[in-house]
């Protein structure tokens, strides 16, 4: 674990976890705050987090600690969010708590359930994908969390719609919220989720989420989040992922605006035959930044893995890039893949980028790098030599750079909306 020391921000917290009820998951939280008391939050100079300072953020940006309440969300404020031509369930998120009523959705296929409704046995799961020993945002959430969703797809279902997550956020007698979601695909399940973060106004506030996944045998679940929240917003998204024998894991992140956004994804490659898929997109202006660190863990042979991430920043942007994969020494016949391209837009926009490949095995196919340069001008003069305006050519030039990222979503009707997103980005750079 990153080496973190203990600051003002850390006992702030902790006193907010130690007075809040907890209920049925009152054991990890407590295991939390014993992990907050002996490590803190991340310092100005820990490792892992030396390029995003989001505890000295916290400080300077959040004036109130205290969770976020419930506002008063309305149908018509769902339905203007829902992405159009998309025939989807829907999951309504109200400064991270479930809104049943507004939500709508068929469990015939799949199961939908509030922490408080566990049995005893789907508990105990709640954690263990992502410890709280891990990654110290995961323990904060965890010290503060009284309520998650825990989404269950049936042993030989497919959920034939995408089941959409709106998770409206505003500060509202609190600045922080802290959603967390526990979803499980039993052997030979399939599921499609998409998750969006929609802010309701531009005041400040503190979304850190933790999403557990389990992927059971020949299981296959596909994640998407968008991240197009207002310029005020600091988030924090954990996503962990233990996949097992022949199943998949798809994740596709689409990071468009914010303050400053850090994602902490892990696959954990648990058996034979298992396959896990990372692919983001970050286009970034004015001052956000965005930060991608990324894990995969091959401990069994004959598992694929790939990963493809792409940023194209301007002005005062900055990004950064943190890949690692891991090969086991068992882990013989692995092939993994991982690659982080960049376009810089302007002389101040940055970008840090650290593909990193540990490998214990000795018969694998691996790869990792990373290339960052600016837009081609000659590609671009070609364009315009043959009646393209200027900025036109400039976008096409973009959105063929970042349209790879896309193929990559197989719903169409989401697949379009995002296109337009990122058209519309684009245009803005």
């Amino acid at each position: 674990m990153t080496t973190i020391t203990k600051n003002k921000i850390t006992d702030s917290f902790l006193e907010i976890a130690r007075n809040t009820a907890h209920g049925s998951l009152a054991e990890l939280n407590e295991k939390a705050v014993k992990e907050l008391e002996k490590e803190g939050l991340p310092a100005p100079k820990a490792e892992e987090y030396k390029f995003t300072p989001i505890s000295k953020k916290l400080e300077t940006s959040i004036s109130n600690l205290r969770a976020a309440q419930k506002v008063a969300l309305t149908s018509e404020q769902v339905e203007a969010e829902l992405i159009p031509g998309l025939d989807a369930d829907l999951l309504v998120f109200n400064n991270g708590h479930f809104e049943a009523d507004l939500s709508s959705y068929s469990e015939e296929n799949y199961s939908v359930k509030l922490f408080s409704e566990l049995t005893k046995e789907q508990s105990q799961l709640i954690g263990t994908i992502a410890p709280v020993e891990k990654e110290p945002f995961n323990a904060l959430n965890s010290a503060l969390f009284t309520e998650g969703l825990y989404i269950e797809v049936a042993k030989n279902k497919a959920v034939e719609k995408p089941i959409l997550l709106l998770n409206f956020c505003q500060a509202n007698n609190g600045q922080v919220i802290t959603p967390r979601l526990f979803v499980q695909g039993e052997a030979n399940a399939e599921a499609t989720f998409i998750e969006r973060v929609i802010s309701l106004d531009d005041e400040v506030y503190f979304l850190n989420g933790v999403t557990e996944v389990k992927v059971n045998e020949n299981a296959h679940l596909y994640y998407h989040k968008i991240q197009n929240e207002s310029e005020a917003a600091i988030e924090v998204h954990n996503f962990e992922a233990d996949i097992h024998r022949d199943a998949t894991c798809s994740t596709v992140t689409l990071s468009l605006k914010g303050d400053i956004i850090r994602n902490n994804l892990s696959l954990n490659l648990k058996d034979s035959g298992c396959e896990g898929n990372m692919y983001g997109l970050y286009l970034l202006n004015g001052t956000t930044h965005v930060d991608n660190h990324t894990n995969v863990d091959h401990t069994q042979p004959h598992a694929d893995s790939n990963e493809l991430y792409k940023g194209v920043l301007a002005d005062k942007s900055k990004g950064i890039f943190n890949g690692k994969i891991f090969v086991r020494q068992d882990a013989q016949k692995t092939n993994a893949f991982q690659q982080n391209n960049n376009i810089l837009l302007s002389e101040d926009a940055i970008i840090h980028t650290k593909p990193q490949l540990e490998i214990w095995a000795d018969d694998v196919k691996c790869s990792h790098g990373c290339t960052t340069g600016q837009l081609d001008e000659e590609a671009q003069f070609y364009l315009q030599a043959r009646g393209i305006g200027k900025a036109e050519a400039k976008n096409l030039l973009l959105y063929a750079f970042a349209g790879e990222i896309l193929d990559h979503i197989k719903i169409e009707a989401f697949r379009e909306y995002c296109i337009q997103l990122v058209q519309e980005r684009l245009g803005n750079l």
